[in-house]
């Protein structure tokens, strides 16, 4: 499989009507904004994107509207995340029938599984489909692992073609990276830290899927772009500058601060889903002075 899932792809958020509906002028002219912005692929209805509130219908329309505004200029990663594998399959399908990229597979949550279990998971959606196949690593949200074995293993099927690694834990992302990069085939490691991201390419990963990118895609992209044209220091200080973007993620119950941020840069980002709400006004303003010391405001 041909398929390079590398650089920065940005994990959207969803903008939501304020009866939680698609906003589908919204989405349009985010999908502009990151595109613009020099991101390399979009990753929609993740984590970011509150899939956990959406009906297969509504997925299904975000997906759309990505692929339509997106017209082929950069690969869209549809986010096909359930707990059991039926579930997860029949998303896969969705995907491949409005014509996604590729797709992003989290861990089961919830449940708890064992790695013989996660490896049969992964297997079954991948050949589902033909569309290529991004692992999904969130054990601090899933409470579910990714040991280096597993993905080793799952590394060898076809059209699973990488692994997105939020785990935080930087050892873990070093080991897929080190026992997937002599593989017959290639195998794509992206952080899900946005933190971490110039660490992962000096390491030998191929850029991320950032949140952050919401915000400030041409300074994420900037991380990549320029480790790639060999201004390893510009990558740095570009790491260094999101820093406290990231670091302001406690401000308010994840993904608020995105949607918060992206309200100040003057998109329409709505509401999260409830339970989660809006941040303080002590907080918002603390959230413009990270935004002010990272230049993006």
């Amino acid at each position: 499989m041909s398929f390079e899932a590398k650089g920065i792809i940005a994990a959207m958020v969803t903008p939501l009507t304020e009866n939680y509906q698609v906003h589908e002028k919204s989405l349009r002219k985010l999908v502009r904004y990151l595109i613009d912005g020099g991101v390399h692929g979009l990753f929609v209805v993740g984590t970011s994107g509150e899939f956990y509130g959406f009906s297969k219908e509504q997925r299904k329309e975000a997906f759309e509207i990505c692929i339509d505004e997106a017209a082929g200029r950069i690969p869209i990663y549809a986010g096909v995340n359930g707990i059991t594998t039926k579930e997860a399959i029949e998303y896969a399908t969705l995907a491949e029938e409005v014509k996604a990229d590729a797709i992003s597979v989290l861990t089961p949550m919830f449940i708890s599984v064992t790695q013989k279990e996660l490896y049969q998971h992964y297997a079954d959606i991948a050949s589902s489909t033909s569309l290529p196949v991004l692992l999904y690593n969130n054990v601090g949200k899933t409470n579910v692992n990714i040991s280096v074995d597993t993905a080793v293993k799952l590394s060898k099927i076809k059209n699973i073609v990488g692994i997105k690694d939020s785990s935080g834990d930087f050892t873990l992302t070093s080991e897929y990276i080190r026992n997937t990069y002599q593989n017959d085939k290639p195998f794509y490691v992206l952080s899900g830290r946005d933190t971490l991201i110039h660490a992962c390419l000096c390491y030998g990963g191929h850029g991320a899927i950032t949140a952050c990118a919401n915000i400030a895609p041409r300074l994420l992209a900037d991380i990549y772009d320029k480790y790639v044209q060999n201004d390893v220091q510009g990558s740095l200080e570009a790491q260094y500058k999101i820093a406290p973007v990231r670091m302001a993620f406690n401000l308010g119950s994840y993904p608020t601060i995105l949607k918060e941020s992206l309200e100040l840069l003057g998109i329409d980002a709505g509401p999260c889903f409830a339970p989660v709400g809006p941040m303080s006004l002590e907080n918002k303003e603390l959230l413009k002075k990270a935004l002010l010391e990272a230049g993006v405001l």
